[in-house]
């Protein structure tokens, strides 16, 4: 069996191609996992925009340096086994390369789950280096693969900014009386995005504002969970003195200094993933807040303190149900799962993505 890799150049994010060589053997208490299909979104644009930043062209390196494999999620299943505890045919959920397998080394192995424990990733984060076992999965179920591939490491993203930000009371933007505080989401059209406006609609005295594209605005109105939509070049239409708290999925340095120009009650920025990679930017030098940078695993780390692991999983899953609920509701569902098999498919899904030009309402499914 041949392995075979999508490469990115780092410096040149549109500049790919594929590696293919032979699998290498297997070490005692390795598992070889067929990968059987993976999400692209921009937030595999995000990982690659800041892959050195973030160490995400750690998590699966090339051999070449100047190459990297881009992380996905995804399904795939145990082809070949060396570990006494999995068996081939067992279906795993986890974080993948954009490849046909991965060699993985499993380290203590639980019913639900395992953790990758690979000398390379060591000292990374284990949120990322955690597979679930999907007999065991409280998440899983067999008819919703495509839509957990899509959108479950990004809701799991929103419903901790949501977390994050009632757990700080949303810095005080609620408290200021007879306003209602104003949140605004940029590349409102994004999943992490409209997942993170799903939660947030639902607290009191709130109002969720999504920020995008003119040829976005009527798919982010047809939602139904923002407040209303702006597109970019209408921030004057909010008020400037209304409390506010940006939470930026762009990564659009223009834009960001453009609102905090503008918002001369801007309480927290929070600086989330870089969908606009040709415009990303710094956050030196600008007015009020601090742009700051939301790391998932912190919360997930510090809600695991006060709750316990099985407390937070809990309410992530409760979370899940409601808003898988509301994507797939019959008659209005908001995404269409669309398939690519195969090199040239895969290839030309991923310069769709990285141009930002998709239609919001697909997702990507790959599969080499």
């Amino acid at each position: 069996m041949n392995t075979i890799n999508l490469l990115v150049r780092k410096d040149s994010l549109g500049t790919t191609q594929f590696a293919t060589a032979p699998a290498p053997t297997l070490a005692q208490g390795q598992i070889r996992v067929a990968i059987e299909r993976f999400a692209l979104t921009s937030n595999n644009i995000t990982y690659a925009a800041m892959g050195d930043a973030m160490q995400y062209w750690r998590f699966f390196p090339a051999q070449d340096k100047a190459w990297g494999r881009i992380p996905v999620w995804g399904f795939g299943t145990v082809q070949e086994s060396h570990h006494p505890l999995l068996e081939v045919g067992e279906k795993l959920y986890g974080y993948f390369p954009m490849a046909n397998s991965v060699d993985l080394t499993p380290g203590t192995i639980s019913p639900a789950y395992f953790f990758d424990t690979a000398s390379h990733r060591a000292e990374l984060h284990p949120v990322y280096n955690q597979y679930m076992r999907c007999s065991a999965d409280p998440f899983y179920t067999a008819d919703t693969e495509d839509l957990q591939s899509l959108l479950r490491p990004l809701f799991i993203t929103s419903w901790l900014i949501d977390d994050f930000l009632a757990d700080n009371a949303f810095f005080g933007a609620t408290a200021v009386p007879g306003q209602r505080a104003q949140l605004l989401l940029s590349s409102a059209s994004s999943k992490t995005a409209y997942g993170t406006a799903f939660q947030l609609a639902q607290h009191e005295g709130v109002d969720v504002v999504g920020l995008t594209s003119p040829g976005n605005v009527a798919f982010c109105e047809s939602l139904g969970c923002y407040t209303r939509v702006l597109t970019y070049d209408q921030l004057d239409q909010i008020a400037p003195d209304a409390p506010c708290v940006y939470v930026d999925f762009a990564g659009n340095a223009t834009l960001r200094k453009a609102i905090h120009t503008h918002c001369k009650q801007l309480k927290f920025s929070s600086s989330i993933g870089a969908t606009h990679v040709s415009q990303m930017g710094g956050a030196k030098d600008l007015p009020g807040p601090k742009a700051t940078l939301f790391f998932a695993p912190a919360q997930i780390k510090k809600r695991s303190a006060e709750w316990g692991s099985q407390g937070l999983a809990q309410r992530m899953v409760q979370g899940w149900r409601a808003f898988i609920a509301k994507v797939q509701k019959p008659g209005h569902a908001w995404l269409t799962v669309e398939r690519h098999q195969g090199q040239a498919a895969v290839q030309a899904a991923y310069a769709q993505v990285l141009g930002g030009k998709g239609d919001p309402h697909a997702g990507h499914i790959l599969s080499l």
